[in-house]
C-alpha cells in the first residue's frame, strides 16, 4: 500500500476500488452497486458508499437508480463516439504540449512505464497491461503541464481508462504508445498530435467490437 493510500478518506478508498473492478472488467456493465452489500464487502458503513457511488456516477462508470442502489453503466457505440469527439481534441493538445514541454525526469517516468505495459502484454497480463498503458497517458497529461487542461480532461479521465481497457491487442496497444513516445522525445509536436488521433481511433474500434460481442453474448 502506498503512504497516499495509507491516508485515503474511506470514500476515496471506496470510490478507486470499484473504479478499478469496472474499469479491470470484474463488474460487468449492468452488475447491481447495492450501497448495503458493498458496505459488507469493504468493510465500511453506508456513509462512505453512497458517497463513493456519487462520485463514480459524476465520472460516467455507474447509472443511478432509485433509493440505495446503481449499475455499472453499460455504454453504447454513441457513447464511445461522443468519447472519441471530445478526447481527440484534449489528446491532440495534450500530446502537442507534451513534446513541446518535456523534460528528461518526465522522459524516463514514461519509459518506465512503456516498459511496464510491454512486460504485462508479452506475459499476457491485460489488466496490468491497460493499467500500464492508462498510467502512460496520465503521464503525458502531466509532462504536458497545463493545470486548465488537467481540469477539463478530469471529466472524462474515468472513461478513458475505460476505452483504453478495451484493447484485445495489447502489443498494438504498446507499439502505438511507442510511437507516441517517440515523437513526444524528438519534440515533434505536429506528429505527436497526429498519432494520438490515430491510437483514439484505435481505441473506438477496440472499443466497438468489445459492444459487439457484449451484445451477441445477451442475445445468446
Amino acid at each position: 500500500m502506498s503512504p497516499a493510500e495509507q491516508f485515503e478518506p474511506e470514500a476515496e478508498r471506496v470510490a478507486r476500488i470499484v473504479r478499478e473492478q469496472i474499469i479491470d472488467g470484474e463488474r460487468a456493465p449492468g452488475d447491481k452497486l447495492v450501497e448495503r452489500d458493498l458496505a459488507t464487502e469493504l468493510g465500511v458503513s453506508r456513509v462512505p458508499v453512497r458517497d463513493a457511488l456519487k462520485t463514480l456516477i459524476a465520472e460516467g462508470l455507474v447509472t443511478p437508480r432509485p433509493r440505495t442502489w446503481a449499475v455499472v453503466r453499460t455504454f453504447t457505440e454513441a457513447d464511445v463516439e461522443d468519447l472519441i469527439e471530445v478526447r481527440s481534441a484534449i489528446e491532440t493538445l495534450t500530446f502537442r504540449l507534451a513534446a513541446e514541454r518535456r523534460t528528461p525526469e518526465r522522459l524516463v517516468e514514461l519509459e518506465t512505464a512503456l516498459d511496464r505495459e510491454h512486460r504485462a502484454a508479452r506475459e499476457g497480463d491485460a489488466t496490468a497491461a491497460h493499467r500500464a498503458g492508462a498510467d502512460f497517458h496520465e503521464l503525458v497529461a502531466a509532462t504536458a503541464a497545463s493545470p486548465l487542461l488537467d481540469e477539463i480532461g478530469a471529466i472524462t479521465a474515468s472513461r478513458l481508462r475505460w476505452l483504453l481497457g478495451q484493447h484485445v491487442d495489447l502489443q498494438e496497444m504498446v507499439d502505438e504508445h511507442r510511437a507516441l513516445l517517440a515523437a513526444i522525445g524528438a519534440g515533434d509536436g505536429q506528429e505527436a498530435a497526429r498519432l494520438a488521433v490515430g491510437h483514439l481511433r484505435t481505441s473506438r474500434d477496440a472499443a466497438r467490437a468489445r459492444l459487439a460481442q457484449q451484445g451477441e453474448t445477451a442475445r445468446d
